[in-house]
């Protein structure tokens, strides 16, 4: 692999994940935690990493989340990764470079893919609020909170028609909305 510049790297990475919606505080973290294993080897072209490792390093708690991040990434082109199905031995990792003015660099030396200054276009799957969305949200919760407050009085209404009856109030403190503030307590 070329010179790795470090910096150079990282700021290529960093403008590249604040263009791609699909990315999540995991797949960074994961990314990174990479990176700085790709540091710790020299930046060599492949190198090797534990899972348990590699999750410590990233604040990963889960293997299924492990594994779905790295395969996302993999299939997202930020790395190439080749799982290694053997316990013993670590799976292989290439990184891709974006430190580069040219595009990154991705699978073998021969091929290369130039990365675009646009916007990656990307499905949206989740629920997208829109104004409308918001405004009929809060219509409804005021919806809510006007048939709880009428649940209230009718609980309260009841117990005064309880109290009224005979029937002995079970609130030990006696208050009552009604306060006389001029005797004593």
């Amino acid at each position: 692999m070329k010179e790795v510049n470090y910096i150079k790297h990282l700021n290529g990475i960093f403008t590249q994940f604040s263009k791609d919606n699909r990315l999540n505080p995991t797949h960074i973290s994961l990314y990174i935690a990479l990176f700085q294993l790709w540091n710790n080897n020299r930046f060599k072209e492949v190198f090797y990493v534990n899972r348990e490792e590699v999750m410590q390093l990233s604040k990963i708690g889960s293997k299924s989340t492990y594994h779905r991040c790295i395969k996302e990434l993999n299939h997202w082109k930020y790395i190439v990764y080749f799982p290694s199905h053997n316990p013993y031995k670590g799976s292989k990792i290439k990184m891709n470079n974006f430190g580069t003015s040219s595009g990154q660099v991705v699978g073998h030396n021969s091929t290369q893919i130039k990365t675009s200054n646009g916007q990656a276009l990307v499905p949206i799957y989740k629920h997208i609020q829109t104004l409308e969305n918001i405004n009929s949200n809060k219509q409804e919760n005021f919806k809510n909170s006007i048939s709880e407050d009428f649940k209230n009085d009718n609980k309260q209404k009841r117990a005064c028609t309880e109290r009224s009856r005979g029937i002995p109030n079970t609130d030990n403190l006696k208050t009552t909305k009604n306060k006389n503030y001029n005797e004593p307590l």
